[in-house]
C-alpha cells in the first residue's frame, strides 16, 4: 500500500479502520511485524505509539519507515512530553524524509507514570500548536517563519476525549484543532456509545473525519483500572457485571468481551466515521469482532 491511501479514503467519506500498534523495548520488531501483516486486509493505517504510557520504546517514525517497506501504511504519533519545539519539527521533517505523510499530534501521559518517572517533562506546545507547527512546515517554513529547503507533504490529525468530565472545554479544544489543520480526529475508548453520540451533538457541526476509540475489555481488573486511571474511560457496570459473572473462566471471558466489543462497534458505525481499535496485545481478536460487527475496510457487511 502506498502512502496517501488514508487521506484518499477519508476525504472520500469512507469509513475508515485504524489500529493502535506499540513498538518495542528494543530493536526485535517481529511481533509487531506479524500484527501488522495479521490485519494488513482489514485495517487501513496503523498508528505506531510514541513511549505509549511513558514507558521508552522505539522511535515510531523508525517502525513507520519499515511497515512502509512492508507496504502498510502508518500514523505516526507526536507528543510533546518528551521533545520541544525545535525537536519536535526536526522529528516531522524526519518523518517526511523517509516517506511518511500521516501524523497525529498529542500530549502524552506523564513521565511520572511511566518507567522513567524522573525524567523532565516537556509540553512546550499544545496539540493545536504541534499542529500549527506541521502546517507551517508543509508551506515551506518552520515554526519562526524561516524558510526550509524542500517542503515536507503531511495528512495530520489529533485526538478528542468525548468522554471528558468537562465536554464543553473538551469541545472547545476539538474546535481549535480542527482550526489548526487536524484533517481528522481519533477518540479516546468508548463505550457508552449514547454519551458518544450526545458530545457529537453538542460539538455542532464538525468539518472532520472522526474515528471512535475502541478497546476490548480484557478483565474485570481491566476495567476497573481504566475507570479509575484512565481520564474520560468509563466502563459501564454492566460490562463488567457480564465479565464478572465468568469468573476466572478464560475462554468465556474472551467470548464475553467479543460480544460486548462487537455491540459497541455495531453502534459505533453509525455513529462514527470510523473505528480506531486498540487492541492492547488482542490484535489476533480483531478479526472475529470486525467480522461479527459487520464492518470491513471498504464499509459494512
Amino acid at each position: 500500500m502506498e502512502t496517501g491511501k488514508l487521506e484518499q479514503r477519508m476525504k472520500a467519506g469512507d469509513f475508515i479502520l485504524t489500529c493502535e500498534l506499540t513498538p518495542p523495548k528494543g530493536i526485535d520488531l517481529t511481533t509487531l511485524f506479524a500484527k501488522a501483516d495479521l490485519l494488513r486486509d482489514k485495517i487501513d493505517a496503523f498508528n505506531l505509539t510514541e513511549s505509549h504510557s511513558a514507558r521508552m520504546a522505539m522511535d515510531p517514525v523508525a517502525v513507520g519507515h519499515l511497515l512502509l517497506d512492508r507496504g502498510i501504511e502508518p500514523i505516526v504519533q507526536m507528543t510533546s512530553r518528551d521533545k520541544n519545539r525545535i525537536a519536535i519539527q526536526s522529528s516531522m521533517l524526519g518523518a517526511a524524509a523517509l516517506g511518511i505523510r500521516n501524523l497525529v499530534f498529542m500530549g502524552g501521559d506523564p513521565p511520572k507514570n511511566g518507567d522513567h518517572p524522573d525524567a523532565k517533562p516537556v509540553f512546550d506546545l499544545f496539540a493545536s500548536q504541534l499542529l500549527d507547527a506541521a502546517d507551517a512546515l508543509r508551506s515551506g517554513t518552520d515554526y519562526m517563519g524561516i524558510a526550509l529547503s524542500g517542503t515536507p507533504e503531511f495528512f495530520v490529525g489529533s485526538v478528542v476525549n468525548p468522554g471528558s468530565p468537562n465536554p464543553k472545554v473538551e469541545i472547545e479544544n476539538m474546535h481549535r484543532k480542527i482550526d489548526a489543520g487536524a484533517a481528522f480526529l481519533q477518540t479516546q475508548a468508548v463505550y457508552d456509545v449514547t454519551q458518544f453520540s450526545k458530545f457529537m451533538k453538542m460539538a455542532g457541526s464538525v468539518s472532520v473525519p472522526v474515528l471512535a476509540g475502541l478497546i476490548p475489555i480484557k478483565s474485570v481488573k481491566m476495567a476497573q483500572y481504566m475507570n479509575k486511571r484512565v481520564p474520560g474511560i468509563n466502563v459501564p457496570d454492566y460490562y463488567i457485571d457480564k465479565i464478572a459473572a465468568h469468573g476466572k473462566d478464560k475462554e468465556r471471558v474472551i467470548e464475553t468481551s467479543h460480544r460486548i466489543s462487537t455491540e459497541i462497534a455495531k453502534s459505533l458505525r453509525q455513529e462514527a466515521s470510523g473505528i480506531h481499535i486498540m487492541a492492547i496485545g488482542w490484535e489476533d481478536k480483531i478479526p472475529t469482532i470486525l467480522n461479527e460487527a459487520g464492518i470491513t475496510r471498504w464499509g459494512t457487511a
